[in-house]
Order: structure tokens, then sequence, then C-alpha cells
């Protein structure tokens, strides 16, 4: 049985509890950040803080706990669950207090819970395959670049995905791809050019799109970051997406068109490898 973290206590799962009256149970008023684990350390972690303050300081949401707080907590969790390879997951709401559309006062504490999941994340099958992704009108709020919570359309359309054959899904608005349900998008033009999104509020600002694109620069391959449109992902060389439990994984089939030659394509598998040895190297 897992050991999980609630308020300020490690205590086994199914002892775990939080208030009918939270605010990320009654209005989905929570944030959230996922780290990855490779060989029992953290992967990415600086950049996952800094993320969790940007989405904090966006919601007007309080944390009271240091980084090196925080980092402790997943280090424990990851010690006490014996975690070599998977992910921890913290949630922060705004708190619990009796259910109104207004902010509680500023002195109800937030609740923050913690848990492990034991994932495999290097010897990833659908890496290996690639993934078939179906296409979805992107519904969600205009504010994707806070990691919340409110995460019901994503859920939505990839179940909708799954039941059309498909592994995942590609969100798209106004006739642009935007990101999957859970990762940042990307194309590979033939010359070797990756193309991806913009930063904006369309999208969330991935901490693994950050480091796969360092890698692509470290390589030497050009990166044009703009918005494409589902034809020009068909016609591409090669797609995948990144997030921080998938890493690099290659997209081989958009809407029942083979991308390329329906196999995982030569750059993502690089830029897959060379991203798992240099998060081994720095993780935590």
């Amino acid at each position: 049985m897992r050991t999980v973290y609630v308020n300020g206590n490690y205590v086994p799962e199914d002892e775990a509890t939080v208030s009918i009256f939270d605010r990320g149970f009654l209005f989905g008023d929570a944030i959230y950040e996922v780290t990855s684990v490779l060989d029992g350390k953290l992967i990415d972690f600086p950049g996952h803080t800094a993320r969790l303050h940007r989405s904090l300081d966006a919601l007007g949401m309080s944390f009271p706990m240091s980084d090196e707080d925080l980092l402790a907590v997943h280090r424990e969790l990851v010690s006490r669950n014996a975690v070599t390879e998977g992910l921890v997951y913290l949630q922060i709401s705004r708190g619990a207090a009796d259910r109104d559309f207004l902010f509680p006062a500023k002195d109800v504490p937030p609740t923050v819970v913690l848990f492990t999941q034991e994932k495999t994340l290097v010897e990833n099958a659908l890496a290996k395959r690639g993934q078939k992704v179906v296409t979805a009108d992107d519904l969600r709020w205009r504010r994707c670049d806070i990691k919340t919570v409110q995460l019901l359309w994503a859920s939505l359309v990839k179940n909708e995905a799954k039941a059309r054959g498909a592994d995942d899904v590609w969100m798209v608005l106004d006739g642009l791809v935007t990101e999957g349900s859970s990762n940042n998008a990307y194309i590979v033009q033939g010359d070797g050019t990756i193309v991806t999104r913009s930063i904006s509020s369309d999208i969330l600002a991935g901490i693994t799109r950050t480091a796969v694109l360092k890698c692509a620069e470290e390589l030497g391959v050009s990166v044009e970051e703009r918005a494409f449109t589902v034809a020009e992902a068909q016609a591409a060389a090669e797609a995948f997406s990144t997030s921080a439990t998938g890493f690099v994984n290659p997209v081989i089939e958009i809407d029942g068109v083979a991308i390329g030659d329906g196999k995982p394509g030569p750059v993502a598998q690089r830029l897959r490898e060379i991203y798992i040895e240099t998060s081994r190297a720095a993780a935590i």
C-alpha cells in the first residue's frame, strides 16, 4: 500500500482524506504538477517548481512551503514507496471553506496532496510502436497556460480517441493544432526542421518541451515555433509529442493518415534517446 502526503502528514493511501468542502473538489480551483522519477531520482524538478509558482501566481493562490521543503517531500515519498521509475503527482487547492464563488478568507490554508505512481517510462511500448492520433475541437477554457485540474475536456476527447481506436488526441483551435490531451505537439518537415506551436495562453508551457527543444538545439536541428494545420501535420516527414511521463513519443498516424512511412521517425527517436540520457545525468 502506498504512502501519500496530505497537508503535512504521511499516511497510508486508504486513510488519506480531503474535506468535501475543498475548492478543488467543488470548483476545480486547484493546480497540479507531475514530476517523473528515473532511477529513484526526480527529473526536471526545478522546471516543475518554477511552473508551479507561475500557476499559483496566476490564480492568486498561496503555498506555505519552500521549494526545499517541497523537494524533501517528493524525495521522501519516492523513498517510502520505493519508486525506481514512475511519477510524483502534486496538487494544491485554494483550501476548504463553505461553498461560495467568492474566494475564502486569506487565512484558509491550501490543501496540499502528493502521491506516487509506478510507471514504465523508458521502455515504453507506445514510444516504440508510435502513437495513432485523432483530432478534436479544442473547447477548453482559454487559459491553458495555467496547469489547473480542469481537465474534463481533455479527458472526454481522449476517451473519444480510444473509442476510435487511437492512442491520443490532438486538439484544434481555429483550424490549427494546439496540443495533445496532456502533451505538446510537434511535426518534422522534410528538411528536418521541427515545428511546434509557440508559447501562449493556448497551450501549456511544457517542462519537457523546454528540455527537448534544448536537446534539438544542441543537435543543430532547426526549430520553428508556429502553429500548423492538421493537413500540414499529415504531410510531414515525422510527428511526435512530449510530456513529463511520455518523454518524446513518436506519432505515426493522424486521423487515419500515416505520417511518413508510418513508423517512428529518426528525429523523434534520437531526441528521445538524448532527452533520457541528459535527464538521467541531471536528475536529483
